[in-house]
């Protein structure tokens, strides 16, 4: 299953356009928008159309044209937009859309579909199942009640529906929007499902007075255990928060806080592939001060359990140092553990939990010192030489056959000047070669400059097309 989030906020996104709050604030400064949640499965079924999912997927390279089906939660306007039928009707040779939804929702349609168009209406009520068509094969969709009754006479939050969907290759998504703590009878309907990926809403961060059907930080942890506990979330569950709003801390307090309960928070436009390895190996390479650890932390915090393995030692003499690691430390959620050692190839075949390894430049430095590589006899040098080149060795088979997901962080060294000393060219050429052969074995590489991450396989598939 191909899930993109073409976007992960709330009815007024995140930041609120006219809040100048820290939380807002400091997604503006960052230039970081959040459009109003949506998710397309498989390029086929789209679960809800807000006001702007159209600029959202056009921002992200999508095209709404395959779309078959769509499965609406409700009729808030930040979920149902209903003028982009009238758009669709001034494209021609278009398939039948199927538009699902409760009652309410399929209603606000009513003034928005031309005569003859090719679009079939499909009144959902939680209990029901749906098939839908595609091209691929059949999607099974179970529908669930919402907890999103405000009391207040909200016909459109009252009929809130929540969404479990099996794709053609039978994995499952739930997707939870717009919902408060989960009534017991439904997390007794997805007991057992394993899903492979939980979408579920996270509006109100600190806040727990909002009395409203929505998840805080108080109620959303509590919510997932009761999944885990019936055997909904499971280890190897993908758990991200989305609907989110200014209601939370800013990202990086947000994504520690998610990360204690198991879950997560992406971009929007973000991918989840549950085709993929189940095992995820990640190279992430950048130069000095370039947000590489940062964006490795924040990519583990999808785990619910981590070690750490800092291969720098400690080096109680070295302020600087020491000054480098404590900042480190505290940017990794304390529930992480930590191991402090350059003997990679035992850490990662005796891990049980995911590994974070930061970084293999200072494991590289600690190979070439141990086995005395700088010496400038030549008989001691060539022997060290190859006890290094078999340590590499050693490293990439480990990688490339280890059950757990890893994270590994390396130094691009190569772009600057040609070294001026023979040990300086020695070292660059053999960062080179690590981090060549470690790309080559590991499930997805990106390159980090200036706090900013570029999928490098993402980049050789452009090259590659552009040169065919």
């Amino acid at each position: 299953m191909k899930v993109q989030l073409l976007g992960t906020g709330s009815a007024d996104g995140w930041p609120n356009p006219f809040c100048e709050c820290e939380s807002c604030a400091t997604q503006r400064t960052r230039g970081r928008a959040r459009a109003s949640s949506a998710a397309l499965i498989d390029d086929s079924v789209l679960i809800d159309w807000g006001p702007n999912l159209g600029h959202s997927a056009s921002l992200h390279g999508v095209s709404m044209r395959n779309v078959q089906h769509i499965f609406f939660t409700h009729g808030h306007p930040d979920h149902l937009a209903p003028d982009f039928l009238l758009w669709r009707s001034w494209i021609s040779d278009l398939t039948t859309l199927h538009i699902w939804g409760p009652p309410m929702a399929i209603a606000r349609f009513e003034h928005w579909v031309i005569d003859d168009a090719p679009v079939s209406f499909h009144v959902v009520t939680p209990g029901d199942e749906c098939i839908a068509r595609t091209t691929a094969g059949n999607v099974v969709v179970q529908v669930l009640e919402a907890a999103h009754g405000h009391g207040n006479g909200d016909v459109f939050a009252d009929e809130a529906v929540l969404y479990d969907l099996t794709s053609v290759d039978g994995d499952r998504l739930l997707y939870a929007s717009d919902t408060g703590p989960l009534k017991p009878y439904t997390i007794s309907d997805v007991a057992d499902r394993d899903f492979n990926v939980v979408l579920i809403e996270e509006t109100f961060g600190f806040k727990t007075d909002h009395k409203t059907g929505h998840l805080d930080l108080a109620t959303l942890p509590t919510t997932l255990q009761l999944l885990r506990d019936a055997g909904a979330v499971t280890a190897s569950t993908d758990v991200i928060a989305f609907h989110l709003s200014h209601h939370n801390p800013p990202e990086q307090e947000l994504a520690t806080e998610l990360a204690k309960c198991g879950a997560r928070v992406v971009d929007d436009g973000t991918v989840i592939n549950t085709r993929a390895s189940r095992t995820q190996k990640l190279l992430i390479l950048g130069g000095a001060r370039s947000g590489k650890s940062t964006y490795a932390e924040q990519c583990a915090l999808k785990f619910q359990d981590v070690t750490y393995v800092a291969t720098g030692g400690t080096r109680a003499d070295d302020a600087e140092w020491m000054a480098r690691v404590a900042l480190h430390q505290e940017r990794r959620p304390p529930h992480w553990s930590t191991l402090e050692s350059t003997d990679l190839v035992s850490a990662i075949s005796n891990a049980t939990t995911p590994l974070l390894i930061d970084c293999l430049t200072m494991w590289l430095t600690a190979k070439l010192d141990e086995a005395d590589a700088w010496n400038e006899d030549e008989t001691v040098h060539t022997q060290a030489m190859q006890r290094v080149n078999a340590e590499i060795d050693a490293l990439v088979h480990v990688v490339e056959q280890s059950p757990v997901e890893l994270i590994l962080v390396s130094n691009e060294v190569g772009q600057g000047i040609v070294p001026d000393s023979v040990s300086g060219r020695l070292f660059r050429d053999l960062m080179g070669i690590v981090n060549t052969r470690i790309s080559e074995v590991v499930t997805d590489a990106v390159f980090v400059i200036a706090g900013k991450a570029l999928p490098l396989q993402a980049i050789t598939s452009l090259l590659t097309k552009e040169s065919l």
